[in-house]
């Protein structure tokens, strides 16, 4: 079984933000390190780093991003565009009383973090991405990309563009929709080779059809699952899935940053497994022109999407050795 790590010593703090407040979740003293989580997760996806992160001289802080957890979530759909959710990060550091932190994100976390660092570079001094790669602005409407991928299925991004239209297929059963997204794209529990994508729909389904049934992966315990459950449960996703519904706002808004590199110290950390490390394959080759201060780049095998959760050791080794490699 997985060993969910204490939580003695953890700080829960509510701050203002443009989306009203943010909760967060931080340990320890020293350099900030702001933690931004994907989708569908909350700040308990870094429940592995932030002792780690807190043992090795750092402030960790975990946020709950808006629309989850105990943070804001505000009705519009364009609220969650990706310059409302670099300012909550920019918002977060000024309320912990801290002129500037290191920015992590997984999965969606990591879009938010790189855009944090390349519109506020003057508060986020290093990034680290994990699972998702940077990829600069360009190319055509994000819609029309996501359109051409699925063939005679849907790509479950274009899936996810109607409101209301997941939420359906979610809401009856929260707890076990998470389950299932949890383990199709873990690396023990992942379908394989040659059984259906989970990243797709059937014309007409759902993404619950391609989940596989069966046991959780080895990372996630059944009361780490309650935690997730209980509060999807009490805020619903909608939140989270209106991150997804904004990639052309995005696209259109930052217009001015359309190639644009991020000149900051970074850092990369993907698994062999995960679907984002092999779509983004080209992604992660051009880091040499678009993450010019790049340290380091890995790809660790057998791990699926669930980095952090699934390797926390091997993470917390490569993010603290990376930390501790910055300037003061």
């Amino acid at each position: 079984m997985p060993q969910t790590p204490p939580t003695t010593g953890l700080t829960h703090r509510l701050v203002p933000s443009p989306a009203g407040r943010i909760h967060l979740v931080e340990q320890g003293t020293g350099p900030l390190v702001l933690l931004v989580h994907g989708f569908p997760e909350s700040w308990y996806s870094w429940r592995h780093q932030l002792p780690a992160l807190a043992a090795a001289g750092y402030r960790a802080a975990a946020v709950d991003v808006r629309g989850y957890g105990r943070s804001s979530g505000p009705g519009a759909v364009d609220a969650y565009r990706m310059r409302e959710l670099v300012a909550d990060n920019a918002a977060v550091v000024e309320a912990l009383g801290e002129e500037s932190a290191v920015v992590i994100g997984h999965d969606w976390g990591s879009p938010i973090a790189a855009n944090s660092a390349l519109l506020r570079p003057e508060v986020f001094r290093a990034v680290g991405l994990l699972s998702v790669p940077y990829s600069p602005r360009g190319g055509p409407r994000p819609s029309e990309v996501f359109a051409g991928m699925g063939g005679d299925e849907e790509f479950y991004v274009s899936y996810f563009q109607e409101p209301g239209r997941a939420e359906a297929e979610i809401e009856p059963d929260v707890r076990g929709w998470l389950a299932g997204i949890y383990a199709a794209l873990s690396g023990d529990t992942m379908p394989g080779p040659g059984l259906p994508d989970p990243h797709f729909v059937t014309r007409g389904g759902t993404l619950r059809e391609r989940f596989p049934a069966g046991r959780l992966p080895a990372w996630l315990s059944e009361g780490d699952l309650d935690v997730y459950a209980g509060e999807f449960e009490r805020t619903g996703l909608s939140g989270g899935l209106n991150r997804y519904r904004n990639m052309d706002r995005d696209w259109e808004e930052l217009a001015e940053y359309d190639g644009a590199p991020i000149t900051q110290p970074s850092l990369f950390i993907g698994g062999a497994l995960d679907a984002s490390t092999a779509w983004m394959g080209d992604a992660i080759k051009a880091y040499p022109s678009t993450l010019p201060g790049l340290a380091g780049s890995h790809i660790l095998e057998n791990t699926g999407h669930w980095i952090q959760q699934e390797r926390p050791e091997e993470v917390n080794r490569l993010l603290v050795d990376w930390l501790n490699s910055l300037p003061a």
